[in-house]
């Protein structure tokens, strides 16, 4: 009597089965996925590199937070004071680390930059007031960043920053 071995368990439940002929094999491709990925990550650092913490603008904290570039009209401070522009993305950074918001902020920027949005509505919050301060000393590095200002009360008021941008 043959031993009951795994192998010929093996032999005898495929008797008399007939192989199959198999011509090729087209492997899924996930280079497709790799490469968005690898682009994705490759952007993220490309937006992080305006992000200097050590850059000091001159931007007063005292008052409300308001930047505008170099050659941009002083009128597009007071239209975003007074709310004629109307935040098309919202962002709120409520309880995120820097390292974090930083990171969320890149994304909220390369977002605009493709969908072709030009107002974003920050949300900092008031917390420690620390991404309050941070928060506008990144984004006046960013080239595409044309002004800012603390939000009106119906985008937040103290507590946001709406962000003018290059379409």
């Amino acid at each position: 009597m043959s031993e009951l071995t795994d192998e010929n368990l093996f032999k005898q439940a495929m008797q008399g089965v007939k192989p199959f002929a198999q011509n090729h094999y087209v492997p899924p491709r996930k280079e497709k996925v790799k490469k968005q990925y690898l682009r994705d990550v490759r952007e993220t650092e490309d937006a992080l590199f305006f992000f200097s913490d050590e850059y000091e603008p001159l931007l007063n904290d005292e008052e409300k937070v308001k930047y505008l570039r170099a050659g941009e009209d002083s009128h597009l401070l007071k239209q975003l004071r007074r709310g004629d522009f109307s935040p098309q993305i919202f962002l709120d950074l409520h309880g995120l680390t820097q390292k974090d918001a930083k990171l969320e902020l890149a994304s909220l920027l390369l977002a605009c930059e493709r969908e072709h949005l030009y107002c974003a509505s920050i949300m900092t919050g008031y917390g420690t007031f620390t991404l309050k301060r941070q928060i506008p000393r990144w984004l006046v590095q960013h080239p595409k960043v044309r002004a800012l200002h603390q939000a009106p009360k119906e985008w937040g008021g103290d507590a946001a920053i709406l962000v003018l941008l290059d379409d």
